[in-house]
């Protein structure tokens, strides 16, 4: 049985075990009732969006006979490079951030190590998963599952699983988690254009500082890790910060030339807790972009998501009368321009020296697949495949809450 299994019905009994007989219902009455919550706990059993840590009932196909079953085998094969976070999603309706981040803490110990209150993990987790807008075509809860899927992989890479220490997995996993939470679906840009509240918060890195800030306050608040000595609670969320902000996309001159540098000087010591951070960063950074060197099946899905995004950023632009930003014009862009440009400047450069860092059967793959998808992109030519994308990926595929 899968930890995520034992998770759930451990919720199951403690909903039942702390049921008690409200006063003047009889004994017989409350046995029919409380007969009947077993029954139904298995297909109601979710956190409640108004109070967040208490159970209610509410329709989640999470432990269904056929949905589960699916869902506990895919599973069984999370650490694989062609995981399939489409089909995760629909079989538990919606809920692959909360299902996969789960079975991540539990394949590591996570929750034993670091004595983590299991109802709180999972409070949490849902709470992280609300926060991000499934309005979003892109930059949702799905969008963070396969992210944080992607960085369990590279965590699995020998460099990594051979020296990473505890606090850097845990690390590792919740900024994955985190790190695009409530994203508003524009970009930086929009937000200073329109004096956005958020752009007056923070002077640089806006979209990253408020996803840092905001996942900081879900910790917080769900007291997560308030057993901790505070010491070690600051060190932590200050790592969290530094994991986040560097998915800054305007950041990644930077990170690759220190990371070039690093490479060509032969000088990563994986001992060093500050350059296991910087592997970290780098990571999450891989695991952030990694669509392109997914199989083509997948990868297409996503390009057709970001691309609706970036439209829909645009035609809001221009229904206000601004300038519509870089990539943002249906009119003179398509999904095809858009990703060939994306992976030869931004996606290739960094996993070849992610290649370089590990060199490994994932790396290799990593790289074969985007070669296959920029051929394919490049075979697309100047066409424009939004309606036949939606067709096969977003439509078919139930968004959660």
């Amino acid at each position: 049985m899968s930890c995520y299994v034992w998770f759930c019905f451990s919720l199951f009994d403690i909903c039942i075990c702390s049921y008690s007989v409200p006063a003047g219902e009889s004994e017989d009455h409350a046995s029919n009732r409380k007969q009947r919550s077993k029954l139904s706990l298995q297909m109601y059993l979710q956190c409640s969006r108004s109070f967040h840590g208490t159970l209610t009932f509410r329709h989640l196909h999470l432990l269904d006979q056929v949905y589960y079953g699916q869902a506990k085998c895919m599973l069984q094969r999370v650490g694989t490079w062609n995981f399939d976070i489409f089909l995760f999603d629909r079989l538990t309706n919606g809920e692959s951030l909360v299902c996969l981040t789960l079975e991540l803490f539990c394949k590591y110990g996570l929750i034993e190590l670091f004595g983590l209150d299991p109802l709180r993990l999972h409070s949490f987790l849902v709470r992280i998963q609300e926060g991000y807008r499934s309005r979003n075509p892109y930059h949702n809860s799905l969008h963070a599952a396969d992210v944080t899927q992607a960085m369990y992989c590279y965590l699995q890479e020998p460099k990594l699983s051979e020296s990473l220490t505890s606090w850097d997995i845990l690390l590792a996993l919740l900024a994955a988690a985190t790190h695009d939470l409530e994203h508003p679906g524009v970009n930086q840009n929009f937000l200073l254009k329109n004096d956005h509240f958020l752009a007056s918060l923070y002077q640089n890195s806006v979209l990253e500082n408020h996803h840092w800030k905001s996942a900081l306050s879900h910790l917080r608040e769900s007291g997560l890790l308030s057993h901790l000595p505070i010491e070690d609670r600051h060190r932590m969320e200050e790592r969290l910060g530094s994991l986040i902000l560097a998915t800054d996309i305007s950041r990644q001159n930077e990170f690759l030339s220190r990371f070039k540098a690093h490479l060509d000087r032969k000088d990563l010591n994986m001992s060093s807790p500050e350059h296991r951070q910087f592997i970290l960063q780098m990571a999450l950074k891989c695991a952030d972009i990694c669509n392109p060197c997914r199989p083509n099946s997948l990868s297409t899905c996503w390009s057709h998501c970001v691309t609706k995004e970036f439209f829909q950023q645009g035609d809001v632009e221009r229904a206000h009368r601004h300038d519509v930003s870089p990539l943002c014009d249906r009119h003179s862009n398509s999904v095809a321009i858009i990703q060939k440009s994306f992976i030869s400047y931004v996606v290739e450069p960094l996993f070849v020296q992610w290649a370089r860092f590990c060199d490994t059967p994932l790396s290799h793959c990593m790289l074969g697949y985007m070669k296959q998808n920029k051929k394919y992109w490049s075979n697309a030519g100047q066409e424009d495949l939004m309606d036949n994308a939606q067709t096969t990926c977003c439509k078919v595929l139930p968004r959660g809450t």
